[in-house]
């Protein structure tokens, strides 16, 4: 017994971790905070009663792909904005830091709720929530409770559980590239995914018009930082601390190049847990080097001994869920972003494994005009044929009005235009996309809330149409020339005038 209250706590106790815990902890309750804001202003629109997809359609078909509160409260939007609600404020706690003072299970406590509540919303989400950075968030806020509270030391077996979700989602990505697309084992993929991804940012097109001898760069370093820096994780400090430096610079230049909602800032988060405390002091000498050393042994003596029960037992826990991730990331057919369990626990991840190698939006357009009264104020007529009279609606993050800089969103997440990136690879015939465009024909004021610019001013439409354009970032000299950020090809209409029936 003796060995199980004394030795077996001093020896599960990382005395160089105190650091890593304050980050991983208040980082993802930080990540939690942006999910629950997300939620809060998307997911009525997109979900809710009167959704694009409505949730409550999927809980009467009982399709839900795994457990959710909704299914035994019942849904409406209420207690959809409660649950929301619910998060943020939890977040924020965590996020203070104000659990922690308190005993081991408490910050375990709360970001279990914060897990359950957004598995609940996940749940419901459908393919508005079906990112690989959704299940990485559910499986970071699981994790890290086990970190407990400042009144114990970080526990060991932990951080080595943060490493393992680190390495599956670097190694399974730099493994899903290396099966995927040619582009990236000829070192061209770059040539194109600055200017492809989903949602560029401000510094996307500089980055794209980088020479090709920077571009084969980018995808080495890529290789290098997926599939070998990764093992450096498992590997005594300071070696950890290098090979989660690495990732994190890495994932800077992801920050700086793209928007990719908070799947990059996750990343950096859960890297620094590999980070010593003495690998810190020596980076920034302000940090002290002894914030988790000071008292530790006395405190592995005091270590509860439910608490050692409940690191152990949570530990097993996610080691045998992911054994079938383990086994994923040898497979010749490997998944991407996939659960293996309804409690998306030791999950498989990975993204781009091919690369896209033109850019086609598509661009919604409306119409006050009819070729009859040429206003809106006639009663019959057919749709004008002149473009003039045709007028874009603009969504907050995708490209559209080719004079707009491409703007900076991450790590919020706006999923209407992620989906809107998706329209072309999956063809446009999507029922939720068929239900947006019912929504902006009937001027519906919470799906005009989700973009950038209504051109009729919450007015409905007389006609709506669907083109699709190819896009490029402009070169130095047609940016001076023009002002224009984009230069987009001649379109086609891919859904003719609609009208509202």
């Amino acid at each position: 017994m003796e060995w199980f209250t004394q030795v077996l706590p001093g020896w599960l106790a990382a005395p160089d971790a105190e650091w890593a815990r304050q980050i991983l902890q208040r980082g993802v309750a930080a990540l939690y905070l942006v999910a629950f804001i997300s939620t809060l202003n998307q997911f009525r629109p997109l979900l809710g009663e009167r959704g694009l997809l409505p949730a409550t359609e999927l809980l009467a078909a009982g399709r839900q792909p795994g457990p959710t509160l909704f299914r035994r409260w019942g849904y409406n939007d209420a207690k959809l904005v409660a649950v929301a609600v619910a998060g943020i404020s939890v977040s924020l706690l965590l996020l203070a830091g104000l659990p922690q003072a308190g005993p081991p299970w408490l910050p375990l406590a709360l970001f279990l709720g914060l897990y359950g509540l957004y598995l609940s919303v996940v749940n419901l989400g459908q393919v508005f929530y079906g990112f690989g950075w959704e299940m990485l968030l559910l499986e970071a806020g699981f994790t890290v409770g086990l970190l407990g509270s400042d009144q114990v030391p970080p526990p060991a077996p932990v951080i080595v559980l943060i490493a393992w979700l680190v390495f599956r989602l670097e190694f399974g990505a730099g493994m899903i590239k290396m099966r995927g697309g040619r582009e990236w084992r000829d070192l061209t993929a770059l040539d194109y995914h600055h200017q492809t991804q989903p949602m560029p940012n401000p510094w996307s097109r500089q980055a794209h018009l980088k020479p090709r001898w920077w571009h084969r760069c980018e995808v080495l370093g890529n290789h290098v930082a997926q599939l070998g820096v990764p093992f450096l994780l498992f590997l005594p400090q300071p070696v950890a601390s290098i090979g989660a430096a690495v990732i994190i610079l890495t994932q800077g230049w992801l920050v700086v190049t793209g928007n990719f909602a908070w799947l990059n800032w996750a990343t950096i988060v859960l890297a620094a847990g590999s980070l010593g405390d003495g690998a810190l002091h020596g980076l920034v000498p302000a940090v002290p080097v002894d914030l988790g050393a000071a008292g530790l042994a006395a405190d592995a003596g005091r270590i509860p001994v439910y608490w050692t029960v409940v690191v152990l037992a949570g530990t097993v826990a996610v080691v045998v869920a992911s054994i079938p991730a383990l086994r994923n990331l040898f497979s010749p057919r490997q998944l991407m972003n996939a659960s293996f369990n309804r409690w998306q626990v030791g999950n498989a991840y990975g993204a781009f494994g091919s690369v896209t190698k033109e850019r086609v939006e598509v661009i919604i357009e409306g119409t006050e005009a009819s070729s009859a009264g040429g206003s809106a104020a006639g009663t019959t007529g057919l749709p004008p044929e002149d473009d003039a009279a045709w007028h874009a609606y603009e969504f907050k993050g995708k490209p559209g009005d080719v004079r707009r800089r491409p703007r900076q969103v991450a790590p919020y997440h706006l999923r209407l235009d992620w989906m809107m990136w998706f329209l072309p690879l999956s063809g446009i015939r999507q029922r939720w996309f068929f239900a947006l465009l019912a929504r902006l024909l009937a001027a519906d004021p919470a799906v005009l809330g989700l973009l950038g610019r209504d051109p009729f001013e919450g007015r409905p439409p007389r006609f709506i149409r669907v083109r699709t354009y190819r896009y490029r970032f402009a070169t130095a000299a047609e940016r001076r020339a023009t002002g224009d950020y984009w230069i987009r090809s001649a379109g086609r209409t891919v859904i003719g005038p609609q009208a509202a029936r």
